[in-house]
């Protein structure tokens, strides 16, 4: 069976502070940065002694590409012969110069924050990436007060790099039926991120053949559900892997939703689910 991994060690700083971001807004210790590096290395030496075919996905609790072990790290996991994928969650602050010896298995999932950088600043970045031949997708969450920002950064994006919107989903009604129909011409899914999908006892990946790891090994079925079903680094842990329903309410996530087989998004994005880079894409105005 192929796995999709999502990993988050005990990284807990960011160079942003976006006030919509659910990511710890702390600063690590030396200590706690050499834990997490530390942590990174034994996930990766593992993931080397797996027969299975493995995509990565790295989801952060802040900024990890900032940190040259995390750099390295993906360098090295794109050059992994069972390594189908490894991609990362970023906010592009960092420099990119390190990820030139990676192979096309790296793919960046990069978001802009409006008043945290420039856009100039992140578009070069994303020129950079060009420049590279790295597989790259874009996003930016959906606050109605960025929407000029979110029409110059996809006038500005070259027209086959995906440019994801996330929706805003803390207030009820806050999109209108104009700023939809406007986020659709930006993002041409992003109706199946206006929603939070009813889940509870219904089919998913997750727990099966998609699941989330921490630093200490520890494996769930995902971010989103508390329970720990083993530790990877126990010889027995792929007893526990089969197929669950899911036991929460609502689902509103990509990095959750993805992998409800009754969604079909494979459709969209086949390779690139993980990630979110669509198999092909185009962006005509």
């Amino acid at each position: 069976m192929n796995w999709c991994i999502y990993y988050r060690g005990s990284l807990s700083s960011c160079n942003y502070t976006c006030a919509y971001c659910p990511f710890a807004k702390t600063r690590n210790t030396r200590a706690q940065l050499a834990r997490d590096r530390s942590q990174l290395r034994r996930f990766c030496a593992w993931t080397r002694a797996q027969s299975n075919r493995i995509r990565v996905l790295f989801t952060p609790w802040g900024e990890a590409l900032g940190h040259g072990y995390y750099r390295r790290a993906l360098v090295e996991l794109s050059q992994q012969a069972n390594i189908d994928r490894v991609a990362i969650q970023t906010n592009l602050s960092a420099p990119l110069d390190d990820l030139q010896e990676a192979s096309s298995r790296l793919s960046l999932w990069a978001t802009y924050h409006p008043g945290q950088t420039s856009q100039a600043r992140f578009l070069g970045q994303c020129a950079r990436l060009e420049e590279m031949n790295l597989s790259y997708c874009v996003g930016v969450v959906g606050l109605k007060e960025h929407f000029p920002e979110i029409s110059r950064l996809r006038q500005e994006l070259p027209a086959q790099r995906y440019l994801w919107v996330n929706a805003y989903k803390r207030e009820t009604g806050y999109y209108s039926a104009q700023d939809i129909h406007f986020l659709k011409s930006i993002d041409a899914y992003f109706a199946y991120n206006l929603h939070r999908y009813p889940s509870f006892n219904s089919a998913c990946r997750a727990g099966e053949s998609s699941f989330a790891v921490d630093g200490d090994g520890n494996l769930r079925r995902c971010h989103f559900v508390g329970q720990v079903l083993a530790n990877i680094y126990e010889p027995d842990f792929e007893s526990q892997l089969g197929p669950r329903s899911c036991p929460n309410a609502s689902c509103g996530c990509y990095i959750g939703y993805v992998q409800r087989p009754q969604l079909r998004l494979e459709k969209i994005f086949g390779d690139g689910l993980l990630e979110r880079v669509p198999t092909s894409f185009s962006w005509s105005g």
